[in-house]
C-alpha cells in the first residue's frame, strides 16, 4: 500500500526515535567526548558530499533566471527573519524563551535542496531554477546565517558571531563543501551512482548530532523545562510561520506576474527550511548544552512543511494537468 503523502517518512521517524533514544539513554562522559568528536568529523563529511552532489551543469542552466532567485534569496533570508521577529508577542506567550531564540534561529536558515527540487517537480514548476535556487540558498546561508545569528540572537542564548564561531563554519562546513565542489568532476560519477548509498552518510550525519545535542539537552534537564503546554504551542507557531511564508510567496510572486511554474518553485524554495544545514549550522554556532532546545522548533518545523507542501504540491500538479490541454 502506498504511504500517504502527509504521513513521516522514514527519515522523520528516524529522528523522532534518535530523539527517544537519547531521552531514555544519553550519552555522558567519555562517551560523550568520543561523540562529540565523531559528530564534528561526521558534519564535515555532509558538507563535503553536499559540494561533490552539487550539478554546476544545473546551477548554470537556472541562473540566467536572476529576478526570481532573488526574490527567493528574499524570502529565505529577510522576510522569515522579519515574520519570526513580528511574531515575537504572541510567540512568548505560547512558549519559552528559549524555544522562541531556536525559532529565530530557524527563521535565519537556508532553504531545503532535495525536497525542495522533489515538490517543484511533483508540482510541475520550474525544476533548474529550483535547483539553482536551493543550491545557492545553502550556499549563501553559509556566510548569511552566522552573521544573521550574531546579530539578532546574540541576546538569546550564548551565540556568537565571534572570530571562533567564523572560523569553525569555515573548517567544518565552508572547506569541506568547497572541496567536494573541487573534487566533482573526478568523484561526481561515483557520487551521482551511488546516491541512496550516500544518503545513508547524510542522514546518518544528522541522527548522531540530533542523538549527541538531545543527550545533552536532556542530562541539563531538557524535558523538565518543557512543559507540554510549550510543546502544543511550539507546533501552533510552527504552522502559522510556515502559512504566513507560503501565502506571502504567492502574493510575491502574483504581484510580479510570475508564471505558474516560476510561482510554483518561489512559493517551495521560498517557504522551507534545511534540517541538514540546520542540525550541524547549530552545533557550531550555539553552545553545546543549548543545542537540543534551539533545534527543537527546526524539526518539529521541518516536519510540518514536508506534510503541508507535499499536499500542496499535489494540489498545483492537479491544476497544472487542467491548465496544459487549456493551454493547446
Amino acid at each position: 500500500m502506498t504511504r500517504p503523502s502527509y504521513f513521516p517518512d522514514n527519515f522523520t521517524l528516524a529522528i523522532a526515535l534518535t530523539v527517544i533514544l537519547a531521552s531514555v539513554l544519553p550519552c555522558s562522559g567519555r562517551v560523550a567526548d568520543v561523540a562529540h568528536d565523531v559528530t564534528s568529523v561526521s558534519i564535515a563529511l555532509l558538507f563535503f558530499l553536499h559540494g561533490a552532489k552539487l550539478p554546476r551543469e544545473a546551477i548554470v542552466a537556472g541562473a540566467t533566471h536572476w529576478r526570481l532567485h532573488l526574490v527567493i534569496l528574499a524570502s529565505t533570508f529577510i522576510v522569515f527573519p522579519l515574520l519570526g521577529w513580528l511574531m515575537k508577542p504572541l510567540a512568548l506567550t505560547l512558549i519559552t524563551p528559549q524555544l522562541y531564540t531556536g525559532l529565530l534561529f530557524l527563521c535565519m536558515l537556508p532553504s531545503t535542496v532535495q525536497s525542495s527540487i522533489a515538490l517543484v517537480a511533483v508540482a510541475r514548476g520550474n525544476v533548474p531554477a529550483a535547483i539553482c535556487s536551493a543550491s545557492a540558498s545553502n550556499l549563501i546561508g553559509m556566510f548569511i546565517t552566522p552573521v544573521l545569528v550574531g546579530l539578532f540572537v546574540v541576546h538569546g542564548i550564548s551565540a556568537s558571531a565571534s572570530f571562533d564561531s567564523i572560523l569553525k563554519i569555515i573548517v567544518q562546513l565552508l572547506l569541506p563543501f568547497a572541496a567536494g565542489q573541487m573534487l566533482r568532476p573526478r568523484i561526481g560519477g561515483f557520487v551521482d551512482r551511488h546516491k541512496p548509498s550516500l544518503r545513508l552518510i547524510d542522514q546518518g550525519s544528522i541522527l548522531l548530532v540530533v542523538y549527541t545535542a538531545f543527550s545533552e539537552a536532556v542530562i541539563q534537564g531538557l524535558w523538565q523545562q518543557l512543559p507540554p503546554s510549550a510543546l502544543a504551542g511550539l507546533v501552533v507557531i510552527n504552522l502559522l510561520l510556515l502559512g504566513a511564508a507560503l501565502g506571502i510567496s504567492t502574493l510575491i510572486s502574483r504581484r510580479m506576474g510570475l508564471s505558474r511554474e516560476d510561482e510554483i518553485t518561489l512559493v517551495f524554495c521560498g517557504s522551507k527550511k534545511s534540517l541538514a544545514s540546520g542540525v550541524p549550522m547549530a552545533k557550531v554556532l550555539f553552545a553545546s548544552h543549548a543545542v537540543g532546545m534551539i533545534v527543537l522548533p527546526l524539526m518539529l518545523f521541518h516536519q510540518i512543511q514536508l506534510m503541508l507542501c507535499a499536499m500542496l504540491a499535489q494540489r498545483y500538479a492537479r491544476r497544472q494537468q487542467v491548465l496544459i490541454p487549456l493551454k493547446r
